[in-house]
């Protein structure tokens, strides 16, 4: 029950999973490149319980209103759990599985449960968030850091979403959803049938991010990284969509990266 770095490989794909730095997945590099920005803060971090900002830092939880820290003011941002040492449960050479308890500000027991697991041309991230007391809204979704250019070459995004939520002066969705615009994006774009979208570096490797979500948030608006978030509802969405995680059903999402070598 360690949290110490794991390393997963298969193929020419390795994998680096942090148990101990928020949950994240430290690296990610297939034939020697690597697709994930690199320090602490970056990599491919859990946004648990929650995804994005939630206004002021408030949600409606049954009849009380919470109160979450402002780690992005006037917001409240990503979650808790990217800020915790989480354990590992088990690992093989191609699959870790690492949990993390959720423990105050987030007012409510529960345990997330993140599985990794590569093969030589996908990595699959699975998440749920279980409880055996009281039920409460919650999100799950993946924040990537990948890097914007390899090999020389820059990406290309490439997707169609049937629509954008409208954004506000605050960054969050006003509720309007409308026709997607061009980027640069800070934006929480609408895929009803499953989150689809696919990072091309030309000549050097193809990406595609997928989930059975039908939320995704791209951001592209710095120079090092690309971000191409799945996620169970949009941001905000503890007040606008919430998702219940109750004794008898967690909530739980996926998403699965695979690539094409060009």
């Amino acid at each position: 029950m360690s949290n110490d770095d794991i390393t997963l490989t298969a193929g020419d794909a390795q994998v680096t999973v942090q148990p101990g730095n928020g949950g994240r997945i430290g690296g990610l590099s297939i034939k020697g490149a690597q697709l994930l920005r690199q320090r602490d803060r970056f990599g491919c971090f859990p946004m648990v319980p929650w995804c994005g900002r939630i206004r002021d830092g408030r949600f409606r939880d049954g009849a009380t209103v919470r109160q979450m820290p402002l780690n992005s003011p006037p917001h409240a941002i990503h979650g808790t759990a990217r800020d915790g040492a989480w354990r590992t449960a088990r690992t093989t050479p191609d699959e870790a599985v690492i949990t993390y308890d959720l423990v105050d500000p987030w007012p409510h027991s529960a345990r997330v449960t993140q599985v990794v697991a590569l093969t030589e041309s996908s990595l699959t991230l699975t998440m749920s968030i279980e409880t055996y007391q009281d039920s409460f809204p919650a999100q799950i979704g993946w924040h990537p850091w990948f890097n914007r250019t390899l090999g020389g070459t820059d990406v290309e995004l490439d997707f169609t979403p049937a629509w954008q939520e409208e954004r506000g002066d605050d960054h969050l969705p006003t509720g309007n959803r409308i026709d997607p615009k061009p980027g640069p994006w800070d934006d929480c774009f609408g895929m009803p049938d499953g989150v689809d979208v696919t990072l091309t570096w030309p000549g050097q490797l193809a990406l595609k991010v997928t989930s059975p979500e039908k939320w995704v948030v791209v951001y592209d608006e710095q120079d090092a990284a690309v971000c191409v978030e799945p996620q169970t509802g949009p941001p905000n969405g503890l007040n606008t969509l919430p998702r219940l995680v109750t004794p008898l059903e967690p909530l739980e999402a996926t998403t699965t990266w695979s690539w094409t070598r060009l």
